[in-house]
């Protein structure tokens, strides 16, 4: 037998945390793929998951996860392909440990990733973004924090986890002010800031402590905001300005969104889209490619510089009157 539990351990702690060093924030993405991974197979084989074996975890309790994931948990199809590139990794782990069990890895490996159609890019128009702004009330102090945070984030594109580890240090708003910090893949990059930010940020660092280790955009108590919590202000705050503005309505609204709008409005303005896929810290420029197909008066501006075809208009006239009757009918 091969229980899986050493195995398991080892490859969070050897493989991810000391080979691999991944982030936490991708250490926690395959934690909790296992945890449910883990749950599921319990109830199907009645054994504890600290008993379960390898062979336990065949392509035929994999799948049916999967399937689970969907049609119980309401998961999306990404969602699915995540959950699964998690258990490949470890399979790709413990075929280095347990080359008896090499036949049941492979069949494993070999469960493929589900297609999905792509979802349309959502995005806030100038005016829309202009209401979010105004929504906040900066009379308090949690107002003027939040209305600093909507605007770096709208003018930025940051990610939502990008937002959250922001501190004092990474702002300089003497000359040539930027904003550094680390993305995904633990790239770094520096990111221009307007002069409309820079002046937004300059009056809400007034109420800030000087240390530049903490937080720029702190919680009540002081520390870090959640992701969560992120979420939740900018979806209040649309829901604020919806009132005067009908559009976001229609519209959901999510720090995501305030990403998708910068790129946007970069490409609105005639940023090439390799100078967009900076901007926002894509690695390559497929990630940044769904906002030109999202972008309706882009491709206007396209067919507006294109030469008609040389050909005129017509109208189909069967040549012959019995012809005429039947393609009425």
């Amino acid at each position: 037998m091969s229980y899986l539990a050493p195995t398991l351990e080892a490859f969070f702690t050897e493989r991810l945390l000391n080979q691999r060093r991944a982030s936490p924030r991708t250490v926690a993405a395959y934690r909790d793929a296992w945890r449910l991974l883990l749950g599921f197979a319990h109830q199907r084989t009645g054994k504890p998951p600290a008993r379960l074996d390898l062979a336990d975890l065949d392509t035929e309790l994999i799948s049916a996860f999967l399937t689970h994931l969907e049609d119980d948990r309401g998961n999306s199809v990404r969602t699915r392909n995540a959950r699964l590139a998690a258990i490949r990794s470890l399979f790709r782990f413990a075929a280095l440990r347990h080359p008896e069990h090499a036949g049941l890895i492979q069949r494993v490996l070999a469960i493929p990733t589900k297609r999905h159609e792509r979802e349309d890019v959502y995005f806030l128009t100038a005016e829309e973004i202009d209401a979010l702004l105004t929504a906040p009330d900066r009379a308090s102090w949690v107002g003027r924090r939040d209305h600093a945070l909507l605007a770096l984030a709208a003018q930025t594109g940051l990610r939502v986890s990008e937002l959250t580890g922001l501190t004092r240090g990474d702002l300089h708003l003497g000359a040539g002010a930027h904003l550094r910090c680390t993305g995904k893949g633990r790239k770094q990059r520096a990111t221009p800031l307007t002069r409309q930010t820079v002046a937004v940020l300059h009056i809400w660092l007034r109420e800030q402590p000087d240390n530049p280790a903490d937080p720029l955009f702190p919680s009540r108590r002081g520390g870090r905001l959640s992701t969560d919590a992120i979420e939740w202000l900018v979806a209040k705050h649309a829901t604020t300005a919806a009132q005067q503005c009908p559009s976001l309505r229609t519209k959901n609204v999510t720090p995501h969104t305030l990403r998708h709008s910068c790129a946007m409005q970069l490409l609105d303005s005639g940023v090439d889209i390799t100078v967009v896929a900076l901007w926002l810290g894509h690695e390559t420029i497929q990630s940044t490619q769904p906002y030109l197909h999202a972008d309706l008066a882009l491709k206007e501006r396209a067919l507006a510089r294109t030469a008609p075809p040389n050909t005129k208009p017509g109208r189909y006239h069967p040549p012959d009157q019995l012809l005429a009757f039947l393609e009425s009918l």
